[in-house]
């Protein structure tokens, strides 16, 4: 049981669970366009995110942004730096307009996590700031590169979509901003910082309705879209007032970061039985 609990602890704090909420989301996507999978562009984004988030956890506060002291860091290094090999294969085989796009988001990444200058601040510390800029870059690789991908021009539809999932994002990021309340720095300015918990989550509820409403406002909607946005509303409102439980080591880094993922097995089973 300890070697499993221990895998388990690496699948997480290694980024991978992130990586595969993040390429749910883009394969959700790609369903939604009833276009087909892009398995190198889904392969770069998930090795891709690996890397990114590994970074900005560990590689910031190591010597140069490279080298770390703690052991068990030096293990979650070393598969960054396979998981950066295979992001470099998968980028090779991408068209060269998708190249463009993943840089300006690359770029909007690494100014997160390393300031354009020694003595200035990264776009993470500037107060306020950080929830949107996550939001806007997971919208880049999940939404835009897909559409890209797919060739599937700029209509009122996509940017519903846009909005939609920018939404969705903010929503997912609030737990874990209430249950890091008490470690924020009190210049970062998180939502619940500024309005407390009670009505971050007021806010999120706010949110989570605009998501699933915007819906309807939509040209043309997909067969289980109302279903899936609907139940994926509904658990998202559990989630935002399950207060005690954001504390938990696994609630927020597993179940709330997992969502995505299930959201695209509620898609496969509802393709599957209608």
């Amino acid at each position: 049981m300890r070697s499993l609990k221990l895998i388990f602890d690496f699948y997480l704090d290694a980024s991978v669970h992130v990586a595969l909420a993040v390429v749910s989301l883009m394969g959700v996507t790609f369903d939604l366009l009833e276009a087909p999978w892009d398995f190198s562009l889904m392969g770069f984004t998930f090795f891709g995110v690996i890397v990114c988030y590994n970074f900005i956890k560990y590689g910031v506060e190591a010597y140069k942004y490279l080298i770390v002291s703690n052991v068990y860091h030096k293990y979650i290094q070393v598969f960054s730096f396979l998981s950066f090999g295979f992001a470099v294969y998968f980028f090779l085989q991408l068209d060269r307009d998708i190249w463009v796009a993943i840089g300006l988001l690359g770029l909007v990444s690494t100014l997160y996590a390393v300031p354009l200058l020694p003595e200035a601040k990264n776009l993470r510390n500037l107060g306020g700031f950080k929830i949107y800029i996550v939001a806007l870059v997971w919208v880049g690789f999940t939404v835009l590169l897909p559409i890209m991908d797919a060739q599937v021009p700029l209509d009122w539809d996509v940017w519903i979509w846009f909005l939609q999932r920018f939404i969705l994002v903010v929503v997912l990021i609030l737990p874990f901003e209430i249950r890091d309340l008490q470690w924020d720095d009190e210049n970062l300015r998180t939502l619940p910082q500024v309005l407390g918990v009670k009505s971050t989550q007021q806010l999120g509820m706010v949110l989570v309705v605009l998501f699933f409403v915007l819906t309807f406002f939509k040209d043309v909607i997909h067969p289980y879209e109302i279903v899936m946005r609907l139940i994926l509303g509904v658990v998202l409102v559990v989630v935002l007032w399950s207060h005690r439980k954001m504390q938990g080591r696994y609630f927020a880094s597993f179940w709330v970061e997992g969502l995505p993922i299930l959201w695209l097995l509620l898609f496969w089973v509802l393709n599957g039985l209608f």
